[in-house]
């Protein structure tokens, strides 16, 4: 075993062993040196996998099929792919766009790809074909694994992409190359290291573009295969236990829960693919399994505990979410039948894991958590530039750490201003109290001011999901004559209630009596809300909506607004 995989498993374990003393964890814990060279691939995951006959990956199917795959297995697989794909071209440095489905050609792709120094672009297959043509465009790709299905969105491309297809019929042409062909005949040798180092890009990701276009963040060796000792710290896995995280493949957050964090760790990834979601399938998936660890974003949270969670948690231990904030009201709900707590943890594409409800630390009703080991955060105030109990989160570039991304790719204006002033801006306010712990206010382009009070949409949007018809909601500045703005809420409502007049003011009145006076929402329209590709909220749309009504001399039929009920006035 390297030096380089010893420093790294020290770090891990360290990690570990301080899994319940926060302060000596932070205190204790630095990043380890990789040296000259690292290759996440090859100088850790092959370390632990050759030879070892632990399940890495389980991946079942809704028709009752399934199958795992060893540690060993995964090594040998990703082997031959990285030979099959280096036979046709790819080398170190160039770019490779994977855009599969959760199924073993994801795994074994990102570990070959990585295993030959080349740059792994994941990317959802939910993507069209302009959208992908300007992907390959911006990030320069050469190469491609897809699918048959997926084939012909690559007709807009601006130039010719070598594809590597994984299932399904392959078109006789002679840039289109079966994937099935790395699987056959005689294993191949181990890949030798391909000399890569720690600066050296890894990955590229585009961010899902809430608030403007998507920006291209690019990650080097290190900063997620070794930023992601914070991720893996947070979920609080062990080796062989069972982890299942639900993402879809081409974000981050596959990428941090669904590949590194849980080998991280020597866990088991679990993977149930489903063509509709179903909750109470997917909870008889977790008790059948024995899954330990289980991630999910806030949406699916709130699906669950619609669903019968009964009191049976089968072998869960560590229960997380990640993605969004998280309403308080799930948490406690799902305590009450589990005795287990939901942990939050934020994060971005550009910064793995960087805030969180720490394992056996205590949980603040409404807080995001603490920092975690390794993340110089800093609350910055956005009018004074300095440190302040409340103000935009941020990172200490003096202490820069490990996990935080190169930059944004050829993007000059965007890289300057997310590093301007000694920080790295996410975008995102939080308030800190006495013990540290941060409380999530919005993204700063979000939090409007209403009355000369500053309005946090996560507050307001935590209180109406508390009410039954309430699915979603997405509260947004309205222009006002009196008030400059107030807050206007966008709704969608859950299976079996409909858009009407009482439901309205129903809802109004639920909002008045469970916010303070200066957070009343005035106004109220039914509607389905706008969401990025990968499913996040896009608030903008909404405000750019807001301005072009208050052009217009009168209210759309859609809205109600309080001054419109009698019952209401006060």
């Amino acid at each position: 075993m390297s030096t380089t995989t010893e420093r790294y498993r020290a770090a891990r374990d360290l990690l570990r062993e301080l899994s319940d003393d926060y302060a000596g964890a932070v205190n204790t814990f630095t990043w380890p040196e990789m040296g000259d060279q690292f290759n996440w691939a090859i100088d850790w995951f092959d370390a632990i996998a050759r030879g070892n006959d632990t399940v890495a990956l389980w991946i079942a199917e809704q028709d009752g099929s399934e199958r795992k795959y060893t540690y060993d297995e995964m090594a040998r697989r990703s082997d031959r792919v990285a030979a099959h794909l280096a036979a046709h071209g790819v080398k170190r440095g160039h770019r490779v766009l994977v855009m599969l489905n959760n199924q073993v050609e994801l795994w074994d792709a990102m570990l070959a790809v990585m295993k030959l120094g080349a740059v792994l672009l994941p990317t959802t297959t939910a993507l069209g074909a302009s959208d992908l043509a300007a992907r390959i465009s911006r990030a320069d790709i050469g190469y491609a694994v897809v699918n048959s299905t997926d084939v012909p969105k690559f007709g807009q491309a601006d130039r010719d992409i070598t594809l590597f297809v994984a299932t399904g019929h392959v078109d006789s042409a002679a840039n289109i190359l079966s994937l099935r062909d790395a699987y056959t005949g005689q294993d191949v040798p181990a890949t030798p290291h391909p000399g890569t180092a720690p600066s050296d890009p890894q990955l590229l990701y585009f961010t899902s573009g809430t608030t403007s276009s998507p920006k291209l963040v690019e990650h080097n060796q290190v900063s997620y295969s070794v930023g992601h000792l914070a991720t893996s710290y947070w979920i609080g896995a062990q080796p062989g236990d069972v982890h299942l995280n639900v993402a879809s493949p081409g974000w981050a957050k596959h990428a941090w829960s669904c590949f590194f964090a849980p080998w991280i760790a020597e866990a088991t990834i679990f993977i149930y693919n489903y063509p509709r979601f179903d909750a109470a399938e997917l909870l008889a998936q977790i008790r059948r399994v024995g899954v330990n660890t289980f991630c999910a974003p806030p949406t699916v949270w709130r699906m669950l505990i619609g669903a019968e969670l009964s009191n049976d948690k089968g072998q869960l231990r560590e229960l997380l979410s990640a993605g969004e904030p998280l309403n308080p009201e799930v948490i406690e709900h799902v305590r009450s039948k589990w005795g287990l707590s939901i942990r939050d943890g934020f994060g971005q594409t550009e910064l793995p894991l960087a805030v969180g409800n720490l394992p056996g630390k205590p949980i603040k009703p409404g807080s995001m958590g603490l920092p975690l080991p390794g993340l110089p955060i800093v609350l910055v105030d956005p009018i004074t530039g300095r440190p302040a109990d409340e103000g935009e989160i941020c990172v200490d570039l003096a202490l820069r750490p490990m996990s935080l991304m190169t930059g944004y790719r050829d993007d000059a204006e965007r890289n300057a201003a997310a590093l301007s002033g000694g920080y790295y801006h996410t975008g995102d306010i939080a308030r800190r109290d006495s013990d540290g712990y941060l409380f999530y206010i919005g993204r700063s382009d979000d939090v409007f001011k209403a009355s000369d009070y500053k309005i946090s949409p996560f507050e307001l949007e935590s209180v109406l999901i508390e009410h039954p018809a309430v699915a979603e909601s997405a509260v947004v500045p309205a222009p006002d004559e009196v008030r400059l703005a107030v807050p206007k809420a966008y709704i969608t409502l859950t299976p079996g209630h409909e858009p009407s007049r009482e439901l309205a003011l129903e809802i109004l009145k639920f909002a008045r009596e469970n916010l303070a006076p200066y957070q009343r929402i005035r106004r109220l329209e039914f509607a389905n809300l706008p969401k990025t590709i990968s499913g996040k909220i896009r608030r903008v749309e909404l405000r750019e909506r807001e301005t072009a009504l208050a052009q217009r001399p009168t209210t759309e039929a859609t809205e109600w607004r309080d001054d419109q009920f009698p019952e209401l006035r006060s």
